[in-house]
């Protein structure tokens, strides 16, 4: 019982991790405790191999339903197509205990991350400041992209006397927008601060050397997370940058009529790292059923004994072969 106590007394007695000292959420946070890969350093993983990524969505106005998230799903069908394993997609409110909690969670877990909302000058715009106190670094604003924005931004139709030389509430506003979370012990500047298209002033951020702190205005985060391709190409279990490969099936069953062959094909494919996944399709008259992994050619030499099993066949998108008249049909 002794040594059951000494070793509690032990645990309690750890250092807290370094954004529970500074951050509002200590009290909720406590419970976190490092992992043998909080200790990466930086340099690892700015060039670590990309086999994970996760996702957060941060705004009130998702969690409220005034906006439809977009990018968590682009953000998927990028991850699919480079063949990066998106393990991770939260949704949280613009709140810094939980930006905190979240950043330095999926920091530690995954090799890229990205963040999405909550960057832009008004005072519930905390993404920044949030990621900068989870890991106990100083806003700065960055020269390169003030440079930027001057000769990129236009004032709004509504600030016609808007003076980019003369101190107001509207210039105020701007300047928080390029206030980024700077490593100054890190000489790369280019490392933490991305321009990704000559166009544009608004730089992804990046801290702990894998959080890509990007804009939620979809056609603007579109836009920057491409412009990512070429840095993380290099860094792909794949650096040709070829992907997960998946194939479809159409089938008239009902899902419960192929469960049992779908489950034994499942177990067959499973050691070459292949899912086997089945999706009914509500109100139509045929379901599918898909192949995902990255061993092409095994795969394909599968279509055959896949087709007769569904008594379906292979399509090229989900839905083509509909019928007009299509039936419910049943789990």
């Amino acid at each position: 019982m002794f040594a059951r106590l000494n070793q509690l007394a032990r645990h309690i007695s750890r250092p807290l991790p370094k954004f529970a000292h500074n951050s509002a959420a200590a009290s909720r946070l406590t419970s976190f405790v490092p992992t043998s890969s909080t200790m990466v350093s930086l340099e690892e993983k700015h060039r670590r191999t990309i086999h994970t990524a996760g996702c957060i969505i941060i705004g009130d106005e998702v969690l409220g339903g005034k906006t439809v998230d977009t990018n968590s799903a682009y953000l998927a069908k990028f991850c699919f197509s480079l063949g990066i394993n998106l393990k991770r997609i939260e949704v949280i409110a613009d709140d810094a205990d939980e930006i905190v909690e979240a950043a330095t969670r999926m920091s530690d877990k995954y090799d890229f991350v990205v963040t999405s909302g909550g960057i832009g000058p008004t005072h519930d715009d905390i993404t920044y400041e949030s990621i900068a106190k989870a890991f106990n670094l100083p806003l700065k604003l960055h020269e390169g992209a003030l440079d930027r924005m001057r000769r990129l931004s236009r004032p709004h139709p509504s600030q016609p006397k808007f003076d980019w030389d003369t101190p107001s509430p509207a210039l105020k506003a701007k300047m928080r927008m390029i206030e980024l979370p700077i490593d100054e012990s890190r000489k790369v500047d280019d490392e933490q601060v991305i321009f990704v298209s000559e166009d544009l002033w608004v730089p992804v951020s990046v801290v702990n050397g894998n959080i890509h702190i990007l804009p939620g205005v979809p056609r603007l985060f579109e836009k920057m997370l491409d412009g990512l391709k070429p840095r993380l190409i290099p860094r792909l279990t794949d650096p040709e940058g070829k992907g997960v490969y998946r194939i479809l099936f159409s089938t008239p069953l009902a899902e419960s009529a192929v469960a049992s062959y779908l489950t034994e094909l499942a177990h067959k494919v499973e050691p070459k790292g292949i899912k086997v996944g089945s999706y009914p399709r509500w109100g139509k008259s045929r379901n599918t059923v898909t192949l995902v992994g990255r061993d092409k050619e095994y795969m394909d030499s599968l279509v055959a004994e896949v087709e007769k099993g569904v008594e379906g066949r292979r399509v090229a998108t989900e839905g083509e072969d509909d019928e007009d008249a299509g039936s419910d049909k049943d789990a």
